[in-house]
């Protein structure tokens, strides 16, 4: 049977595919089967993958909030735009999950120029400026363009020495994170040069979505028991994991959630964030 996928390209259905994607939601092999059973019963030729993803969405939700809460993560990712600001943030709580300091934001004066550099980090010694590639659309990928500007930033910067963590910090080492996917020049180019990349799927282990369900950093926009305005209210108030509602439903009260809502988002997020 053929599907069409977000860019419009066909591609034969992929029933393997889809039973994994329910598996990695946390669902059991059982109700994996029995929402994949569904869903076949309702698929057709020519249905889009935005209808297939709905569909699976919904049947989980019926079982699990956590569990489609997870198979919803990269469209929670997307929800941290449109411009990136939260998805920057998102970065540099990952990295602090990870033992590192990090900064989000500085103005560096480099050789040359100054920079703007969305997030620093700093492990040990080493420091490393990381820049954030956001894309709102499904389907666009961070080509080979983006790691040539970007060196030229990072050797413009690597000279100097900064203020940042310590009074003598000099940065490098330097990544790129996009919540989409590298084009293969890119990857290619960057693994030539020295950069580092992450991203939804790369490497191919240890990657964006591995880093995520690894510490259970799971942002605010997961939630299926929110609704998107309440979301978007939660980021602006600066709460950007699930996490940080858990001990402290304060940010809850003060976009309106009354005492039953809050009951519910917060077993949602207890028992996506908690759970073995």
């Amino acid at each position: 049977m053929k599907i069409v996928k977000h860019s419009g390209s066909i591609v034969d259905f992929n029933h393997e595919k889809l039973k994994q994607s329910l598996l990695k939601s946390g669902a059991t092999p059982a109700v994996a089967d029995k929402v994949l059973q569904l869903i076949e019963d309702e698929v057709y030729e020519g249905i889009s993958t935005k209808q297939i993803y709905k569909l699976a969405f919904s049947l989980l939700k019926k079982g699990s909030n956590s569990h489609a809460a997870r198979y919803n993560l990269r469209e929670a990712i997307r929800l941290l735009g449109p411009e990136g600001f939260f998805f920057e943030k998102f970065i540099a709580r990952l990295f602090l999950s990870e033992k590192y300091q990090a900064k989000v934001g500085l103005v560096l004066q480099g050789k040359c120029v100054s920079h703007e550099i969305d997030v620093i980090a700093k492990q040990g010694a080493i420091v490393t400026m990381i820049e954030c590639k956001f894309h709102g659309g499904k389907d666009a990928a961070t080509d080979v363009k983006v790691p040539m500007y970007i060196l030229s930033r990072f050797n413009d910067l690597k000279e100097n020495e900064y203020k940042i963590f310590s009074n003598n910090d000099r940065i490098s080492r330097c990544c790129i994170v996009t919540n989409n996917r590298f084009t293969s020049d890119a990857v290619v180019f960057a693994k030539c040069v020295g950069l580092e990349l992450l991203s939804w799927d790369y490497p191919e282990t240890n990657n964006l979505k591995d880093k995520i369900d690894k510490n259970r950093l799971y942002p605010i926009t997961c939630l299926t028991t929110l609704t998107l305005s309440e979301k978007e209210q939660l980021l602006i108030l600066g709460v950007i994991l699930v996490e940080d509602i858990i001990d402290d439903s304060l940010d809850l009260e003060k976009i309106g959630l009354n005492s039953r809502r809050i009951k519910n988002v917060l077993a949602e997020a207890l028992q996506l964030c908690r759970s073995i």
